[in-house]
């Protein structure tokens, strides 16, 4: 294929950015759960894992509070963002402008394109870890920010580049390379986790449970690191997909789904990905540190290497992979409303450039549980935007989509609404110490009373339609 036929391919993938979905473009239950599978059976959980460790989680802290939280998960993607999606069948971003207006949603797009990007690029650097063992690349620490070497940013740029060669070819080949790869990226996780017990003095499955109380989950954070709790570990599996779920961002995967049930194969992930791989990866890194010399090493592709071989280098760079190419289409359509007469693939990839630069920076990895954390916090006032507008407006007799029934550039009452939600939540952090896990359950039930208030207020001026 020559370069003239690869661009062709590139301008007839259509993706219905300002349309519905046609019938014929919709997806069974099936082409979700590997896309969901592949998608949380990935890079990230090479790193969450492993921050549990560092965060002096207790087994038990574990095991319950991903079980209660990664449940809350499926459920706000089965019952909150699923439904929306399968009625509109429109991206997030194309209802965003008939909620808030061009303009509003022009601001918000960029704010989620580049917090995708980040995420995005954070994958891209697991991916670079494992592809750097066989040039002895000088492995990264909790503490690295900065890019410790040329040969770090040439291997980044490799891996972005791949990565965003297939993101930009659309959602069919996203969504194959998810479903081709999640059956044995979680078969290594497992495999690799089962393989190095024995080093801790796990022989038999009676043993297990003693072990990792005292050598892998021991409740002991290590230097320069805070304390996690149940409640941490709960809300954080729940919230860490904030932004997809509640945010309703997963309006744009899910506008494919024949039926809102597609929101339970989420479960896929969070089962798979979320609790089963964050366990695995957190007994790999726990081991590999009992055998590092420097305890604050922190490198996901040494680490599998460590455990699984070239599997496990394989395994790392495939995750990171199925984890970057849906976030950077994602990030791609976010920002589509900015450059409205670009091909997709234009855009996908200035977004693959951003995402890849962002990845030379250690600094996102090392403190990826706060910047997930952080990432859903600031989208998710949208998401309560969204649903209000969907469920509640109608039944109080006010109308839906008022931006575009009225012809507004900026919606004021969802811009007020996304503001001071972000207000009462900073203003809950400062004053009362609430952290950053705990912000996103209050900050949804204060957007919807502010939206609801605000719409009441603003449709009720009857404020005239813009020239």
């Amino acid at each position: 294929m020559n370069l003239s036929q690869f661009t062709d391919k590139l301008n007839a993938v259509e993706e219905h950015e300002r349309e519905r979905v046609p019938e014929r473009k919709l997806r069974s239950g099936r082409s979700f759960l590997g896309l969901y599978a592949g998608e949380h059976t990935a890079g990230t959980e090479f790193v969450i894992g492993p921050l549990f460790v560092a965060h002096g989680v207790t087994a038990s802290d574990l095991v319950f509070g991903l079980l209660v939280g990664n449940i809350l998960a499926v459920l706000s993607w089965a019952f909150l963002c699923a439904p929306i999606a399968v009625k509109e069948r429109i991206t997030l971003y194309y209802k965003l402008e008939k909620i808030c207006g061009p303009n509003l949603t022009k601001v918000y797009n960029l704010v989620n394109a580049l917090m995708f990007c980040f995420l995005a690029g954070s994958m891209i650097a697991v991916s670079a870890t494992a592809v750097g063992i066989p040039f002895n690349l000088p492995l990264p620490t909790l503490q690295d920010v900065l890019p410790n070497s040329a040969l770090w940013i040439g291997i980044v740029l490799v891996v972005g580049l791949v990565t965003t060669v297939i993101a930009m070819l659309g959602y069919d080949l996203v969504s194959y390379v998810a479903n081709l790869a999640a059956p044995w990226l979680f078969l290594v996780f497992v495999a690799a986790a089962v393989a190095v017990l024995p080093e801790a003095g796990v022989t038999s499955l009676g043993d297990f449970w003693a072990t990792a109380n005292n050598k892998i989950w021991t409740g002991v954070p290590l230097e320069g690191q805070s304390k996690f709790t149940f409640w941490h570990v709960m809300f954080f599996a729940w919230f860490c997909n904030m932004a997809m779920h509640i945010g309703m961002a997963d309006m744009s995967v899910l506008r494919y789904a024949r039926s809102w049930k597609a929101g339970f194969t989420s479960g896929a992930g969070m089962f798979l990905g979320h609790y089963i791989a964050w366990g695995a990866s957190g007994i790999l890194y726990a081991i590999f540190l009992q055998q590092a010399a420097n305890k604050l090493e922190f490198s996901p592709g040494p680490v599998a290497f460590y455990a699984a071989g070239l599997a496990g280098v394989i395994c790392v760079v495939i995750a990171g992979w199925t984890t970057a190419n849906p976030t950077i289409y994602r990030a791609g359509l976010a920002l589509q409303s900015w450059y409205p007469k670009w091909k997709t693939w234009k855009i996908t990839l200035l977004v693959g450039l951003i995402t890849t630069s962002a990845a030379m920076f250690p600094a996102l990895v090392m403190r990826l549980l706060d910047f997930v954390a952080l990432y859903g916090l600031l989208l998710m006032p949208m998401g309560a935007i969204i649903f209000t507008d969907v469920y509640l407006l109608p039944r109080l007799g006010l109308s839906e989509e008022y931006a575009r029934e009225r012809g507004l550039r900026v919606n004021w009452a969802a811009g007020l609404t996304w503001v001071l939600t972000l207000a009462f939540c900073l203003a809950l952090n400062w004053f009362f110490g609430l952290e950053i896990f705990f912000l996103g359950l209050p900050g949804w039930f204060v957007a919807v009373g502010l939206y609801l208030a605000m719409s009441k207020v603003l449709q009720a001026e009857k404020v005239p339609q813009a020239a």
